[in-house]
């Protein structure tokens, strides 16, 4: 259910609809996006999905290495999970996903990238495993949740309200784990923003009102088995173990942003180009190169 905006976000609500009608306007045309695999049955086939993600520190890497990742891995094997062992990511915290197999696409979002947030002051909380739809049977993950508080998580909740105005339009469709059985299990509300932004999960205006749905998190396991009571029970079990391992809260700085090349449920393949949070200084990984910079974050 989406939640409005009252008291204090009014300000971001408003400054996100002033942004919609110039992000929307753009990129793309509305008959270049086709939504009817969302009448299907089955997953739209995964072609290439880009995504607009911060990726996680070192140090919160190294944290997690350190303490959860092997126990992780020995239970997924103990799970016959091989494929969620091996699964290849870059640990992230999403902002928004656009499927597009056009290999223009990330230099087209890094184009339309609305005005950068601040460096963002957050903390990642406890463990969890989620579906992609309740009752879908697949896809599931295991996530590691962002605490909802605090002037970072406001900010990142703004950020992602007009990154998705800006960059979905570039969508040449609805993101394939969001179509078939998941997208005929989902309520009305994540509907219509597949339908309308080609993905669920994300921050929106209407009517002037910011609806917010998007709740930021690090993914440690991403499945495409079928999520039956019996491996529910069992990874529910490892996420509780996992917050007795790490039962305070992880401080987080995220200094920069990327656009990155997803697999089909989410996770992180390469990272394509790193932006700056503090001088929207822009760098494209595979060379080094560094490219004019993107608009910084407005200081008070």
């Amino acid at each position: 259910m989406f939640k409005l905006v009252s008291g204090g976000l009014a300000t971001l609500a408003a400054a996100a609809a002033v942004v919609l009608p110039m992000t929307f306007a753009a990129p793309a045309r509305a008959a270049d996006i086709d939504n009817s695999a969302l009448s299907q049955a089955d997953f739209r086939p995964h072609a290439r999905t880009f995504g607009l993600v911060y990726t996680l520190p070192a140090e919160v890497n190294d944290l997690l290495d350190r303490t959860i990742r092997g126990p992780l891995r020995e239970r997924l094997l103990e799970l016959d999970l091989v494929a969620e062992a091996v699964k290849p990511n870059i640990p992230h915290v999403t902002v928004v996903h656009v499927h597009n197999a056009d290999p223009e696409t990330p230099a087209r979002m890094l184009e339309a990238l609305p005005r950068l947030p601040p460096v963002l002051n957050v903390t990642l909380g406890r463990f969890y495993t989620t579906e992609a739809a309740k009752g879908a049977g697949h896809p599931w993950w295991l996530d590691l949740g962002l605490a909802k508080e605090g002037d970072g998580f406001e900010a990142m909740m703004g950020f992602n309200t007009t990154a998705t105005a800006a960059l979905a339009p570039l969508r040449d469709g609805p993101l394939p784990r969001v179509t078939g059985p998941v997208y005929a299990a989902m309520g009305d509300a994540g509907k219509k923003l597949v339908q309308t932004v080609g993905v669920s999960g994300v921050n929106v205006v209407d009517g002037g009102k910011e609806l917010r749905s998007h709740n930021p998190h690090t993914t440690l396991v991403y499945s495409m088995a079928r999520f039956t009571p019996e491996l529910q029970a069992a990874m529910n079990q490892t996420a509780e173990a996992f917050n007795q391992i790490l039962p305070d809260p992880i401080p987080v700085n995220f200094k920069t942003v990327s656009i990155v090349e997803l697999g089909f449920a989410g996770n992180v393949t390469r990272e394509i180009y790193r932006v700056s949070l503090t001088d929207g200084a822009v760098t494209e990984i595979a060379t080094g190169r560094q490219l004019p910079a993107r608009q910084p974050a407005a200081r008070n």
